[in-house]
């Protein structure tokens, strides 16, 4: 009797931990998430986190608070990341810039892969090539190469800082193509966009969900975009391998990573709730608009695809030259 008294107060022990296991599950989110975003308000990451999570503070009930720390490519941003707390309400979306950046800064205070437990790859934008419509320098691809070439040097690209997709998608641009532009770094997309619309720089190498509001507005104009096809929701753009530099294929993704530690329940959820907002009608409809197909890469399959592209960059980086400045 003793013995079966025994298992049947183990039975109840199991389930009602099994109980308030599930209960903290369903509890996640009990109160407002920071999401780090290390870029200024408008730029391609920002672009992205405001729609996401506002889809998620509205399917949850919880606010998911948007922290813009720029500067430094998106590194000061990381480093600080990196430093919050794991308690499963911190989280930080960064992007391609960030596996540039082992490759473009010798002394890093953060470390992508130790530091960090991948969480999801949530959009995928090719690069594109824009100018400013009413001051550019060329109607089409073929005619700036021809204004590159008979002014080497004199004509200048923006970008959203040093080490960042934009810089190193404008020096493999110049690798590819032979030609020579003078880098103008800036503290973010947001930043770059406005001085190119203002006049005050040629080009922009952008992630398109940035450029892409200004580019339906007539505000600026674009030449080309990096990718294998055309982007979704902008058929009328041309691939740069249609007009005749063929391996220019560059994308500007974005994911969510949390800080070590972070208890695999709160990722699970915060994954679980990615998936829901990313699929629903009204945000594919968003993504379509900015250019981005919706990838389906989460936890340790995005880890891999990182490591991939981290290797990837700093082949670029070697081959190009670049430097910071």
């Amino acid at each position: 009797m003793t013995h079966r008294r025994t298992l049947l107060a183990c039975a109840a022990a199991a389930a009602s931990l099994a109980c308030l296991s599930a209960h903290a599950q369903t509890a996640w989110p009990a109160k407002p998430v920071t999401i780090l975003v290390p870029f200024p308000a408008g730029g391609g990451t920002d672009t992205f986190a405001r729609p996401l999570f506002a889809a998620m503070t509205k399917n949850t009930g919880r606010q998911f608070v948007i922290d813009n720390k720029g500067g430094a490519g998106g590194t000061l941003g990381a480093g600080l990341a990196a430093r919050m707390p794991a308690d499963g309400y911190s989280f930080f979306m960064g992007g391609v810039h960030h596996a540039i950046a082992p490759s473009m800064y010798p002394k890093l205070d953060y470390n992508l892969e130790k530091d960090f437990v991948p969480v999801g790859l949530v959009s995928s934008v090719p690069q594109v090539v824009v100018v400013n419509a009413a001051k550019a320098p060329a109607k089409d691809l073929q005619g700036l190469l021809a204004q590159m070439r008979a002014r080497p040097g004199q004509l200048t690209y923006a970008s959203a800082g040093n080490g960042t997709s934009h810089h190193l998608a404008g020096e493999l641009f110049k690798l590819q193509t032979k030609t020579f532009l003078t880098h103008i770094p800036y503290r973010g997309a947001g930043p770059a966009l406005q001085d190119l619309m203002a006049g005050q720089v040629d080009m922009l190498f952008d992630g398109l969900g940035s450029s892409a509001g200004h580019i339906r507005s007539g505000r600026l104009k674009a030449l080309a975009v990096a990718g294998e096809r055309r982007a979704p929701g902008f058929p009328d753009i041309p691939t740069a391998r249609e007009l005749g530099v063929p391996d220019y294929v560059v994308s500007t993704w974005y994911g969510i990573w949390a800080p070590k530690g972070t208890p695999r329940e709160a990722i699970e959820r915060m994954q679980a709730e990615l998936k829901k907002a990313l699929n629903a009608d009204d945000l594919k409809t968003t993504w379509t608009g900015l250019g981005s197909e919706t990838p389906d890469v989460w936890g340790d399959a995005f880890g891999t695809y990182v490591a991939k592209e981290t290797r990837r960059w700093a082949d670029v980086v070697k081959a190009s030259g670049a430097r910071l400045e």
